[in-house]
């Protein structure tokens, strides 16, 4: 008898947002299988229509509790290259540091909280607080750290008040910045401990080949603006952002979808990486070569790994700028701006891959116009695809269903979905 098979989840746990995964097979054959977002849209660019640029990033900042540094910076560098305006260096180190810190938050969540009961076997991390007490405990030393360089770095854990238009409003107190400077040097540990336990995990080997996308700026690896580029060896303007994602909608998601040279592509921590490997710290390349995780690698599983590799350049890169920013004496923070007319682009790396804020401002410096393109957005078409060929490759090895459904499961949480985000 030829098989039959229905998996319907509703919605998938350990992950922002709500979503859903269907499969179904029959008489042995894939008839479906998809990946829905199915969240109420929310219209954050029509919120910001007539308002003061100076208050858009204090609203940006609220489309996503986790990103909402990323939204926040994103708005300001979209309005600031469309007012003109340049930033004091303190001010652009200052923001480098706040993005180290949403970005560790974020991969210490995921890593530690949503992604390693699946390669544990747990169905939450509560069994991993009594099967692996230092592993959980060192999950929440790097969260913590990342809200820590974020409250110094911006006033807040989340929805920053700190970041302006033309700077900061406030400098980091030397003394947080001396605190945050030991925590940063402690916690190396914990990303050693990270290591050691995935690299006891048994990571699937599924592969479809992907194009990545993210930022690059050829000197450093990429967190605030640059150019855009691709696997695939596309390379575009910051501006040209709408030729790189090529957004449309389709029927069954309430989150668009991108694509560039392919059906789809994909942003995030193995984006980044493939495309901007030379330019991680080499403590960083040398715990991604302890993985055999090298450009151009094609597991969407290996999205986790990339996490974990952005995170010992993170502590690296963060060490080096708070010794910097100890380092200078009564600094100038923000330069003053004449509000003008102005349409421009603000690119950076969220932790889930590369996102665009574009702006247009009148003379009176109100926004008459936005655009939000998310990452969750550019990875939904290639989380479906995957999804499908992920099935198909299970059913054809013989997998059982609930192995089906686990793998499934599994795919998905590794692009570290933010839902609600993309349905901005």
């Amino acid at each position: 008898m030829k098989r039959n098979l229905e998996i319907d989840i509703h919605h998938l746990a350990r992950v922002e947002g709500h979503a859903d995964i269907t499969i179904s097979v029959m008489n042995g054959r894939l008839i479906e299988a998809r990946w829905a977002v199915v969240e109420t849209p929310r219209f954050f660019e029509v919120m910001v229509k007539g308002m003061s640029a100076e208050r858009v990033p204090f609203l940006t900042s609220r489309i996503c509790g986790i990103c909402s540094i990323s939204h926040a910076l994103a708005s300001i560098r979209a309005l600031e290259r469309a007012m003109q305006i340049e930033v004091p260096p303190v001010a652009e180190k200052t923001r480098l540091l706040a993005m180290h810190g949403e970005t560790l938050q974020s991969h210490a969540l995921h890593l530690f909280f949503l992604a390693s009961p699946d390669f544990a076997g747990t169905g939450s991390v509560l069994p991993l607080m009594q099967s692996h007490p230092d592993l959980v405990r060192a999950g929440l030393q790097l969260k913590s750290l990342g809200n820590e360089i974020s409250e110094v770095t911006t006033g807040r854990c989340t929805h920053p008040v700190s970041l302006v238009l033309g700077g900061i409003s406030k400098a980091p107190e030397r003394h947080r910045l001396e605190t945050l400077l030991s925590m940063i040097r402690e916690r190396k540990r914990a990303l050693d401990i990270a290591a050691d336990f995935f690299s006891t995990l048994n990571i699937p080997d599924f592969t479809r080949e992907t194009e990545f996308i993210s930022l690059s700026n050829g000197s450093s690896y990429p967190s605030i603006g640059g150019n855009l580029v691709s696997s695939d060896g596309v390379k575009r303007d910051e501006n040209d952002y709408l030729q790189m994602t090529n957004e449309y909608a389709k029927e069954g998601s309430t989150s668009k979808f991108t694509r560039l040279s392919r059906h789809s592509s994909a942003a995030g921590a193995l984006a980044r990486l493939n495309n901007n490997f030379a330019l991680l710290h080499p403590s960083a390349q040398k715990t991604a070569e302890r993985f055999g995780l090298k450009p151009v690698c094609h597991n969407p599983f290996m999205n986790n790994i990339a996490q974990l590799v952005e995170c010992v350049h993170i502590l690296q890169d963060a060490e080096e700028l708070v010794q910097s920013l100890m380092e200078v004496e009564s600094p100038e923070i923000r330069t003053p701006f004449n509000p003008k007319a102005g349409s421009a682009t603000g690119a950076v790396e969220a932790p889930r891959g590369i996102l665009y804020h574009h702006m247009e401002t009148d003379e009176k410096g109100k926004v008459v116009r936005a655009d939000c393109i998310i990452p969750t957005t550019q990875n939904n078409a290639n989380i479906h695809l995957d999804l499908h060929a992920l099935a198909e490759r299970a059913l054809s090895e013989g997998k059982t269903d609930s192995e089906i459904q686990k793998l499934c499961e599994m795919l998905v949480r590794s692009y570290d979905p933010c839902i609600s985000c993309s349905v901005h």
